[in-house]
């Protein structure tokens, strides 16, 4: 018989006390407050809710936070995997600079990045005049809300891939463009069906962030009702304008969002560790039989 690992030896007190402080922590922190979140508003009924909700700023703030989000995560998707690829499979002077760079949004405040992009798309800032001579706004209007929340969900699907393809390495790749298949073809039939799992839960916490991000947003938006605010943004105007059920209500919007965004993370969680070892070998690809007569031959 194999040895019984060490932690199961500790007593039966020990690891009874461990789960009651780890259950404990996690419903006084996280649990206790999204209840909170839906009990307030929910506390004057379910017409003042649904009220809340529909009301045009409300709407606004949703439907920019939906649009934010679909032109967000896209771009991220498309900029995460060529940054990913890049890293993993080739070597070049600046590799490691490029790292950094993608790892920059995970170390500078949000609220700093919101800055910068007033410093160089505000009025005043260095590309101000240009702009206003164009007639293009960027800060205090709908673009500089999706760049602000471009820099700060960019780093969640590449460096999710990352990890990933580097553990996974290029030797189902090579072997595809050994049987003859062009770039497409190896990465629609190899390279992707390996990643899509990794790459499916980068792109919920892209979404997720996307959705529920403040600081940068706040500072370029400008808080304009109806125009630039998010979901975050007219919670936190509702609630300093003393509406506190309606703000409620509106955050249980991004509660809820939450919730399906651990629910899918547990799925894919599940699902790619399940389906780890039990990716297929590259299939058939145009010039695989020839070179395999020739091979033969």
């Amino acid at each position: 018989m194999s040895q019984r690992p060490a932690h199961l030896n500790e007593p039966s007190w020990v690891r009874g006390l461990i789960l009651a402080v780890s259950l404990g922590f996690l419903t006084l922190f996280l649990l206790l407050p999204l209840v909170a979140v839906f009990a307030e508003a929910l506390k004057k009924g379910w017409e003042l809710y649904a009220e809340a909700l529909v009301e045009p700023d409300a709407l606004a703030a949703i439907r920019l936070t939906l649009l934010v989000a679909a032109i967000a995560v896209p771009l991220n998707l498309v900029l995460g995997v060529a940054a990913a690829w890049a890293i993993t499979r080739f070597e070049f002077r600046g590799k490691q600079f490029l790292v950094t760079l993608i790892d920059l949004p995970f170390s500078v405040s949000p609220v700093v990045a919101g800055l910068v992009y007033v410093l160089l798309f505000g009025t005043h800032g260095w590309l101000g005049p240009v702009l206003q001579e164009s007639g293009f706004k960027i800060v205090y209007a709908v673009p500089g809300v999706v760049l602000a929340t471009l820099f700060v969900t960019f780093p969640f699907i590449a460096r999710e891939l990352i990890p990933l393809m580097q553990a996974q390495g290029s030797e189902e790749e090579q072997a595809a463009l050994t049987l003859g298949a062009t770039g497409w073809q190896m990465f629609w039939r190899v390279t992707l069906p390996n990643i899509k799992w990794g790459l499916l839960y980068g792109v919920i916490l892209c979404n997720a962030r996307a959705m529920g991000e403040f600081g940068a947003v706040s500072v370029v938006s400008g808080h304009v009702r109806g125009l630039t605010n998010t979901i975050p943004l007219h919670v936190e105007i509702l609630y300093n304008e003393y509406a506190y059920q309606a703000s409620f209500a509106v955050a249980s919007v991004l509660a809820l969002l939450a919730l399906v965004t651990l629910i899918l993370k547990s799925v894919i969680q599940w699902r790619g560790a399940r389906l780890a070892h039990e990716q297929p070998l590259p299939s058939e690809f145009p010039g695989a039989a020839p070179l395999r007569m020739q091979a033969a031959g």
